[in-house]
């Protein structure tokens, strides 16, 4: 298949989340298996267009991004040309293809800032036989982020691709579920359940060439599922880094989070003085929210043996946390897939989270993981509770981490089922 993947941001060129990682690796892994796939993104004041990378790259250069220091916001606010900025963006794509003259089977775009990409597509499908078997797919990785412009003659960028691709697709199965949900559809429900039938779920994979504890050089001592028992290695350093007693049979839960109520810092914050009771210990790496920044650097003075934190990013403090924590801890309010769990597994670091998106799909309660439901302080504790009775138990404890060790999450397996995606969107326009 020809495949052209349109997306705001890609890893290494430019990043705010996850969708970055998903267009860097995804693309690379569709291209492994065979099929031609190139990149259309804008090139912001930060990118490095002469940097490496498997899959050619199609740049959007617009001056209006020459003074921009980010992405789509600056201190919290929109900048206020983005509907020019990104609609430029979206009216351009099709006019690059026709100059090329390199017609895709598939247009695979991503979130709201290339939604009319697909809108202009099926306008021209109509009239245009260049693009009369070319089909599209538009996946959100989070329907939160809308793209609204109230006024314009594009109103709702991500109602666009919805509306009109021949196939829609989400980060895991139980979220192409929860978005057709007033709690989850951020009031797009409707039009989604309209099309449910052409809605799909497919989890993202884990880059296994950057998380890998048997080749991570960020870790004191590497180890593998089949090296498991050198894994302990990594407690006693992480504990120190993180200013906590080293104690390698205190449990160690580990978090690496945006400091957000949607990752469930708010009934973290509502358990926590139930947690400090507790056989354990905490280490907490991530940024966000500033009352969170105050609570837990509170919560550090007030208990320096039992919770370990440090604000803002380190990629290799990340690694060192997956590696050395005994638990990771994801108790988010809504999570469209989730990377931490999958990242955790292979660290064979068993996650305690909350039953929900790409988290309800991946983590079954006392076989892989422990699950809470309900999303309370007090069910968030007794999980944690679960998770440290079953950490005695040493050789049952053990079965469990080589059984998630051995899953495989890496994006070949995703890649093949994106595969599968673009040939149903590609069957519906030739039929």
């Amino acid at each position: 298949m020809k495949i052209l993947f349109v997306a705001s941001e890609v890893v290494p060129f430019a990043k705010t989340g996850g969708l970055a990682d998903v267009a860097g690796a995804l693309p690379k892994a569709i291209k492994k298996l065979g099929h031609d796939i190139r990149i259309f993104m804008l090139r912001y004041k930060c990118v490095d267009p002469k940097q490496d990378f498997p899959v050619k790259v199609y740049f959007y250069e617009n001056p209006r991004f020459a003074s921009r220091d980010e992405l789509y916001c600056i201190n919290g606010k929109d900048y206020p040309d983005n509907y020019e900025v990104f609609l430029g963006f979206c009216q351009a794509a099709l006019p690059l293809l026709k100059n090329l003259d390199w017609r895709p089977d598939i247009i695979h775009c991503n979130d709201w800032q290339s939604g009319p990409v697909i809108q202009y597509l099926c306008e021209q499908r109509k009239s245009d036989n260049f693009f009369l078997r070319t089909a599209a797919v538009y996946s959100t990785h989070n329907i939160a982020y809308q793209g609204s412009f109230p006024g314009k003659e594009i109103d709702n960028f991500a109602k666009a691709g919805f509306a009109c691709a021949d196939v829609i697709n989400t980060v895991s199965p139980t979220y192409a579920q929860e978005i057709q949900t007033e709690e989850y559809g951020a009031g797009l429900e409707e039009l989604l359940k309209q099309r449910s039938k052409d809605l799909y779920g497919v989890l993202n994979g884990v880059d296994y060439e950057i998380w890998n504890p048997a080749t991570d050089k960020n870790l004191v001592k590497r180890y593998s599922r089949m090296t498991l028992s050198l894994k302990i290695n990594n407690k006693a350093p992480l504990q120190q880094s993180m200013g906590l007693p080293i104690d390698e049979k205190t449990p160690l839960i580990g978090i690496v989070s945006r400091l957000d109520v949607l990752k469930g810092f708010d009934i973290i914050a509502e358990a926590i003085e139930g947690l400090v009771q507790l056989d354990c210990q905490l280490c907490l790496l991530g940024a966000g929210d500033p009352k969170y920044h105050e609570l837990f650097k509170d919560l550090r003075r007030q208990h320096p043996d039992k919770i370990g934190v440090k604000l803002g990013f380190d990629a290799a403090l990340a690694e060192q946390i997956y590696a050395g924590s005994d638990m990771f801890l994801m108790p988010s309010k809504y999570e469209p897939c989730g990377l931490g769990q999958l990242i955790s597994f292979k660290y064979g670091t068993i996650p305690i989270v909350r039953k929900t998106g790409g988290l309800a799909d991946t983590v079954h309660d006392s076989k892989d993981g422990f699950v809470f439901e309900e999303y309370t302080g007090q069910a968030l504790l007794a999980a944690i509770r679960r998770a440290i009775e079953a950490y005695q138990d040493k050789a049952t404890w053990k079965k469990m981490q080589e059984q998630v060790m051995a899953y495989d999450y890496s994006w070949d397996a995703s890649a093949k089922k994106y595969i599968s995606l673009y040939t149903k969107a590609l069957d519906k326009v030739i039929k």
